[in-house]
């Protein structure tokens, strides 16, 4: 080996002069990508095992080159890899310390790909890890939501439209409402495998390679389902990352809107829900306080996600297809993004598993606002062969009685009731009992106890 040639740029027989300080400080990006590490060695040992398959090296410069990268693996996991900030990335700064182990015969492991493929298949793998972890935390928050809610199947809440009271509902009907969400949010990272599952490598910088390789060896090596189909397309693609943005942003938005919810609940307005001294701090002037930042920082928090889904689609926007340098920031929003995600929904699960319900704030605001007039306009339509509309005319007419004489609908008497609709009896009263309202609500995905109970016990065996 010629000396110094290691310590040199892999392109400095063509472009003569040092790069400047400034190209330096801009182009590398190893402090970011070193956590690609793990994925990076993966990739070319199943890139030189295809090599020795194919005859294209020896089956000694193979097992040199596989014994150099698993030295470099346990130099890195035991944080004695000196990164270079010189070497740009993670693929070059592994590859000249390859040179340093095993000799020339470290410049074997680049025949027949480019960083353009392999940046690619990294992040791809990266990413399908992380979907998987993500998910495992949805799980999680899933089984603890589950939990509050199966304690609360018969805790009479009022559902709101417009932050009104609306109908009566199960507050673990309500809960059960993200759990919707939360799956749906699983489906959408699941969906993104799908792309995810399509091999990048071995198309090399961007036409593919003359090399006689074997790209259905490295697919199922790698645990991707198949290789891509076009290698211009493939150094380009970055749509499985806009997936993954948009899948986290949508989960993220979910986060914001529970987060929202419960802070609401918790102010001294509603009252609706405690949360435990473990996740609530104080006030730095008013000892009486007990503020609910982490939910504070989770609404938050969904900003910055929706901020590098949009930085990802106007990077891609402007870029004509192959590799462009722009490219190199979708590590630092992926990263970033699934990182803030994380903490999220752990931050989240935290929350709900220190949060009780206040039972009896639950159902005396239920009390408030009318909210059997919709069950007494059905029960004239089911009762007393009315047409929906004109029930819902006799009831609004009843509410505005009871308003008047600022009663609630339950404490009118059926005299009253009997001026307005003469063909009442007493039977009506039971509908304006709010576990009633509840009860009857039994249609498919309705607020009724036993549905609440099919669904909770459906996800618990599912998750």
């Amino acid at each position: 080996m010629t000396k110094n040639k290691n310590n040199q740029a892999i392109w400095n027989t063509r472009v003569k002069k040092k790069s400047s300080s400034l190209y330096k400080k801009v182009g590398s990006s190893i402090d970011l990508d070193k956590r690609l590490y793990k994925e990076d060695i993966m990739g070319s040992i199943v890139h030189v095992e295809m090599l020795f398959r194919q005859k294209i090296i020896s089956f000694k410069i193979k097992n040199k080159i596989i014994y150099g990268l698993n030295k470099i693996e346990k130099e890195i996991l035991k944080n004695k890899f000196e990164f270079h900030k010189e070497y740009e990335d993670i693929h070059i700064n592994i590859e000249k310390r390859l040179f340093e182990i095993i000799g020339e015969d470290a410049g074997y492991v680049h025949t027949a790909r480019s960083r353009n493929d392999q940046v690619v298949t990294d992040l791809k793998i990266w990413i399908k890890s992380s979907t998987k972890k993500i998910n495992n935390n949805i799980d999680k928050l899933i089984k603890s939501i589950l939990k509050i809610a199966e304690k609360n199947i018969e805790t009479i809440m009022p559902g709101f439209t417009h932050l009104k009271n609306a109908q009566a509902v199960s507050f673990g009907h309500y809960l059960m409402a993200y759990v919707e969400m939360f799956i749906r949010d699983k489906r959408r990272f699941e969906n993104g495998m799908t792309s995810l599952n399509e091999n990048p490598l071995g198309v090399s910088a961007l036409s593919g390679t003359s090399f006689n390789i074997d790209r259905n060896y490295t697919t199922k090596k790698l645990g991707f389902k198949k290789p891509t189909n076009n290698s211009i397309d493939t150094v380009s693609d970055r749509d499985f990352v806009l997936d993954f943005l948009y899948s986290s942003s949508v989960c993220s938005m979910h986060l914001s809107r529970i987060a929202e919810e419960l802070i609401i609940w918790n102010s001294d307005g509603f009252n609706l829900v405690s949360l435990s001294d473990k996740v609530v701090t104080g006030s730095s002037i008013m000892p009486q306080k007990k503020n609910p930042d982490l939910l504070e920082y989770l609404r938050g928090k969904t900003g910055s996600s929706y901020g590098n889904l949009f930085s990802m689609l106007t990077i891609l926007k402007g870029i004509p297809i192959s590799y462009f340098k722009d490219l190199q920031d979708d590590k630092q929003i992926i990263f970033n993004t699934f990182d803030t995600l994380i903490n999220c929904l752990k931050i989240l699960d935290e929350v709900m598993n220190n949060l009780s319900s206040n039972k009896k704030e639950m159902t005396k605001l239920a009390g408030m606002g009318y909210l059997t007039a919709t069950d007494l306009a059905d029960y004239l339509v089911k009762n007393h062969s009315m047409t929906f509309r004109n029930a819902y005319q006799k009831t609004a007419l009843i509410v505005n009685l009871a308003e008047k004489n600022k009663k609630k609908l339950e404490e009118l008497d059926i005299t009253e009731l009997q001026k307005i609709e003469p063909k009442l009896t007493k039977d009506v009263i039971k509908v304006f009992n709010l576990k009633n309202s509840i009860k009857s609500k039994k249609s498919y995905g309705g607020t009724s106890f036993d549905n609440i109970k099919k669904m909770i016990l459906k996800y618990k065996k599912q998750i």
